[in-house]
């Protein structure tokens, strides 16, 4: 068995493991490069220090590090899978828990993301990341965010307890159809992945009501496409249909259908001495992650199995992590194909439709457009596609109407419908409500007007999307790598030369 143990420096350990934790896609990169300054606290670029973003719309810093690198599995896209030759490391709980306290003492976080290759077993592995949680939790005190990526095929007492240490939890889905995942990550099996899951998302439930409050995560808008009954495996199993994979669909009928699980709150803690500990169950909810581009499938089938997992247990957020060639495989695309970052870009636009603006998969795709534009974003694309319903006149429009407009979003449309309570709303009102007119101008009208002569004509509206559009999509294909220009690489020469 492999025991916890390295000669290893702790700066050393935080170098490699914090490295090896960047394709672990799990929070939100606000972009920040601010360094550490004399006088001033805090640093956005040390080693391993992601960000996320709160509720209420605050930053936090976290440290996004691995517990060890060390993997039994030999899953062929991953860089720490066991048959490649790289520097490995394992961090003990202590040390952990010792540089969270510490950089959290100097305010450059504040929270834990944890994840981990695989040692010995799963439940070996999770069993040391819950004493990790544990000893930050009562030992040390820390009362700060963490997020933990369990482990699947762990057994359901280890991840429980780990819901209850940690703030968020999420089980990476990896690969979006299941035929995809046996030919990649032979060692993992899609019922190991979506039983936690199940298991997870119903802890939540339990506790949620248990302190009065809605069985489901917040949402801007719940949709009828996205909304099930809890405790009714049955029924939820029976309102779940996809175009995507049959077996991922079959396994999460299945563990919706087994209801193993004790759904009377077996899962929340009983009431122990230590206060610290009277904590809800992964409160922040439940994520999961995806990989683009490493397999074959399309749009359609990577949204279908996102949909399906929104419907059964409730994500609070699926995460699309663009492929990165890492590995020279047979299996894989080749070392030199371009990461897909525009096309995650568009996956993550589309995923904002399903689970904001009431949109099903199956109205964005289909078998005969199975992938979606990446000139213009997937709203747009529906909007082109139905220019029977459009132009929508903005002084009379319903919600559901306005939501499927281009360039208008919850928040504005709240502002349009307060506003025509006292007048009617026009262009320049709406750009001062934050609508984008770039996009809206073309499907909207104000008081019958359009912004101009525009004709409603998909090529030509088409054309002026993908100008508007260029720009953005430039910046993310080619970024912006460019320097401070000096004044001796102009004439050729080096400083020293000078």
């Amino acid at each position: 068995m492999y025991e916890i143990s390295q000669d290893l420096s702790l700066d050393k350990k935080l170098e490699i493991l914090s490295d090896a934790a960047k394709y672990d896609v799990a929070c939100t990169s606000s972009g920040s490069d601010r360094r550490g300054q004399k006088g001033m606290l805090g640093n956005s670029c040390a080693a391993g220090i992601c960000h996320s973003f709160a509720a209420d719309g605050r930053c936090i810093s976290l440290l996004k590090i691995l517990m060890t690198n060390h993997c039994v599995y030999d899953c062929k896209y991953c860089k720490n899978r066991r048959s490649n030759d790289i520097e490995r490391a394992t961090f003990t709980p202590r040390e952990i828990c010792t540089l969270t306290t510490e950089f959290y003492k100097r305010n450059y976080i504040e929270g834990l993301f944890l994840s981990s290759g695989v040692i010995n077993s799963p439940d070996y592995t999770m069993e040391k990341m819950c004493e990790t949680l544990r000893l930050l939790r009562t030992e040390y005190r820390f009362n700060g965010y963490i997020h933990i990526k369990a482990i699947p095929g762990a057994s359901s007492e280890l991840i429980n307890s780990a819901g209850l240490l940690a703030d968020r939890i999420s089980i990476n889905m990896e690969l979006p159809t299941e035929e995809s995942l046996s030919l990649l990550a032979p060692n993992k099996s899609v019922k190991n992945i979506v039983t936690p899951m199940n298991s997870i998302s119903t802890a939540i439930a339990s506790h949620r009501l248990a302190i009065g409050k809605d069985a489901r995560m917040e949402r801007a808008v719940i949709n009828d496409r996205l909304s099930h009954t809890i405790f009714s495996g049955n029924d939820r199993a029976k309102n779940i249909g996809t175009a995507g994979s049959k077996g991922i669909e079959e396994a999460v009928n299945s563990a919706l259908l087994s209801n193993n699980v004790n759904r009377g709150g077996s899962f929340l803690p009983a009431d122990p001495k230590d206060k610290s500990l009277r904590r809800p169950f992964a409160p922040a909810g439940q994520s999961t992650q995806m990989i683009i581009g490493a397999s074959e499938e399309s749009d359609y089938d990577i949204m279908s199995t996102a949909q399906l997992l929104y419907k059964g247990f409730d994500l609070k957020r699926v995460f699309y992590s663009a492929y990165i060639p890492l590995n020279d495989d047979s299996a894989l695309p080749s070392l030199d194909t371009p990461v897909p970052l525009l096309r995650e870009h568009r996956l993550y636009q589309a995923d904002f439709l399903l689970r904001y603006y009431g949109f099903g998969i199956s109205e964005l795709l289909s078998d005969d457009k199975p992938n979606f534009d990446t000139r213009i974003d997937p709203k747009c694309e529906w909007a082109l596609r139905h220019l029977g319903d459009f132009p929508v006149e903005v002084n009379k429009a319903s919600y559901d109407q306005l939501i499927r407009v281009p360039g208008i979003g919850p928040t504005s449309i709240k502002r349009i419908m307060s506003a025509r309570r006292y007048g009617h709303v026009n262009f320049m009102m709406l750009k001062k409500m934050g609508v984008v007119l770039k996009r809206a101008q073309f499907f909207i009208t104000c008081d019958g007007h359009m912004m101009g002569n525009i004709p409603i004509e998909e090529q030509f509206i088409l054309n002026r999307l993908t100008d508007a559009d260029r720009k953005t999509s430039y910046q993310i294909q080619n970024p912006d790598n460019s320097v401070q220009m000096n004044l001796f690489n102009d004439f050729g020469l080096s400083a020293g030369s000078a």
